[in-house]
């Protein structure tokens, strides 16, 4: 195994993402531009941790910080180790809010091995290796390739491959995000989903998803259809009452609002500016706004 050499610095820049986006459940996500930056270098030895910003109060300075056990995965996967590591986070995205902030610092360790090793690692070890942080590849996958993706799994010689593809964004599509000061486990809110659903909702679903794919590419006027969902916002409604009221806050003023992820946060997609009285209201009742584009993904600066 190649050894990196003392000194060797990279600095890579990693974007949010937003889950589910209505109908496509454990599917489709999709990249926002709110990023959290991450810097490396390659030492004599040991574990230098540093973070600023969201978290940092409460994430550990150890090697069971998700952004070291993605980059020790990587660096095991391309080659090549490391003596030692000195790593400073800077955390923008919102933790625990349903934006993807655990698979971004996945995202951002396993690019953070890419970069060192020189590029070793292809785009879809990538998406596998930051997907089998979370089980899932939604919003990982996004923050990896960017714009819209669909991502799914394969079965390969009895393991788990987590793929995905790009859907590219019609220009015109912003996206607003309303985020609540709690926080919200995915594993929690998961636990209030039943474990079958009526076949005709399932039939809702696989319509709406499929009209999603065209409408983000091509008629965002058809994203407030393409948008709604009988699988999962339904039934964590009652575990999720801030989120569930800004989504039909803002389904009623004719916007494609949905839950991110696993929340708390209510995500809006549309093409034509905010309406004022939405986010005057939002922050008179202590949420934080966000007022965010369609990113690229994650990339060395």
């Amino acid at each position: 195994m190649r050894e990196l050499e003392i000194g060797t610095r990279v600095h890579i820049r990693v974007p949010a993402s937003s889950a589910n986006l209505g109908p496509g459940f454990d599917t489709l996500g999709i990249a926002l531009s709110l990023y959290d930056d991450i810097e490396a270098e390659v030492i004599s030895e040991g574990l230098e941790l540093t973070i600023e910003g969201e978290g940092a109060d409460v994430l550990p300075r150890t090697e069971k910080h998700l952004v070291i056990r993605a980059i020790n995965l990587g660096l095991s996967e391309a080659g090549v180790s490391a003596p030692g590591l000195k790593v400073h986070c800077v955390n923008r995205i919102p933790q625990s809010r349903g934006l993807g902030s655990s698979a971004s610092a996945a995202v951002g360790g396993i690019a953070i091995a890419q970069a060192l090793s020189g590029g070793v690692l292809t785009t879809e070890q990538m998406v596998h290796l930051s997907a089998t942080f979370e089980g899932h590849p939604d919003n990982s996958s996004a923050s990896v390739l960017g714009d819209v993706v669909v991502s799914w799994t394969e079965s390969q010689d009895g393991e788990t491959v987590y793929k995905a593809v790009t859907v590219p964004a019609h220009p015109a599509i912003k996206a607003t995000a309303i985020v609540p000061a709690t926080h919200a486990s995915t594993s929690e809110v998961r636990k209030v989903l039943p474990a079958s659903i009526p076949h005709v909702d399932a039939r809702f679903n696989v319509a709406r998803a499929a009209l999603l794919t065209h409408a983000i590419q091509h008629d965002p006027s058809l994203l407030f259809e393409a948008t709604k969902d009988r699988l999962h916002q339904g039934y964590r409604a009652k575990a999720l009452p801030v989120t569930t009221d800004w989504v039909e806050r803002m389904r009623g003023k004719g916007l494609a609002a949905f839950v991110s992820g696993a929340g708390p946060t209510a995500l809006a997609l549309h093409t034509d500016d905010f309406p004022a009285e939405l986010q005057e209201a939002a922050l008179a009742e202590g949420h934080r706004v966000f007022d965010l584009e369609i990113a690229a993904g994650v990339e060395v600066v």
